[in-house]
């Protein structure tokens, strides 16, 4: 395979035709004004070593050489190089509740938006660690696979919207299940899973879900993102419109703290209420860190071998080449006539 790290240099090619241009009218009008003083008999006695073609050779190999150059700019790749590489690291797994409850302003710009931001915080804290992400509302859906790529997961973060999901509720019980086979078979004793939601479960089985985790090996932690007291579910597009109910009153979603400190105890992790005072991410990202970090598997990359050196050689070759070629004619040379007897 070949490419170009930097492929939008090689615009620069489009100087090339024009300094010719250039080069060949200054070459014309020079020839126009000698002729005004002498014909061309007249200024070949008078400059019998005066080469036309000499000029013009040194001026291509110049352009040659910037071409050269140009393409060593752009450089140029060819080839693949294929490396292991083995890493200590942790795996996490965050499972985000995107049900219409998350989009309670309770908790400041709204729930779901501080989620996304923790989870940001969090990115900037991992080393060699791998990534997961989960959305969940009625269902549960991987967002992104275990990855390293922390900016791809924060890009995939700043997508997340509650409208991904079409069914509707808060099915943790189904994202703790969808959670566990998530990580990569093998090593137990590095692996996290993090739920962050407003705890309104619409599901009996999150709780006997994460005892299945802390079985494997999984450390079970919840984020309750709300306030006790709760807020009114905004509607999107609609300034001042709240969610209602059959009855038309409006729909008040609560922090369900209960719940969420029921799933942390059973899946031997521990919960975090956050609110618009703090995150209590400091303290996650502390215990977090005390899991123990094992030996990742070997993961192959393919590079790229640089080829710009190339381009760079035949630059200097052109140079070189071009500083040794006289503008005037070779005066051991110039008598020969080989075609004539």
């Amino acid at each position: 395979m070949f490419e170009f790290g930097y492929i939008q240099y090689l615009h620069l090619l489009w100087i090339i035709p024009v300094l010719v241009l250039l080069f060949w009218i200054m070459r014309r009008k020079g020839r126009k004004q000698l002729e005004r003083f002498a014909s061309s008999k007249m200024i070949a006695r008078m400059a019998p070593m005066r080469s036309r073609s000499k000029p013009w050779w040194k001026y291509i190999l110049l352009m040659l050489a910037l071409a050269a150059i140009i393409l060593a700019i752009a450089r140029p790749r060819f080839g693949t190089r294929m490396k292991e590489v083995q890493r200590e690291g942790k795996e996490l797994v965050v499972a985000l509740d995107v049900s219409r409850s998350m989009l309670a302003t309770d908790i400041q710009p709204s729930r779901l938006e501080r989620a996304k931001r923790a989870i940001v915080k969090l990115l900037d804290r991992l080393d060699h660690d791998r990534i997961s992400l989960i959305v969940f509302a009625g269902e549960a859906y991987t967002q992104l696979p275990l990855t390293t790529d922390y900016p791809a997961a924060k890009m995939f973060i700043s997508s997340v919207q509650t409208e991904m999901i079409p069914q509707q509720g808060t099915a943790i019980g189904a994202a703790i299940g969808h959670g566990i086979n998530s990580f990569s078979p093998g090593e137990e004793k590095n692996k996290a899973l993090i739920i962050i939601t407003d705890g309104e479960n619409h599901e009996g089985n999150a709780i006997e879900n994460a005892q299945m985790a802390a079985e494997k090996g999984i450390k079970v932690y919840t984020i309750g993102m709300g306030l006790p007291e709760g807020g009114p579910i905004p509607v999107r597009g609609k300034n001042n419109e709240f969610h209602r109910d059959n009855s038309g009153n409006v729909v008040i979603t609560k922090l369900n703290e209960g719940m969420l400190q029921q799933i942390a105890a059973a899946g031997e992790g521990s919960y975090i209420r956050a609110n618009n005072i703090r995150s209590g991410l400091n303290s996650l990202f502390d215990e977090i860190d005390q899991l123990e970090k094992a030996q990742m598997k070997s993961k192959v990359y393919a590079e790229y071998d640089e080829q710009f050196q190339f381009a760079a050689w035949i630059a200097l070759f052109f140079l070189v080449l071009e500083f040794f070629i006289l503008e005037r004619k070779n005066k051991y040379l110039a008598n020969v006539k080989i075609f004539q007897k």
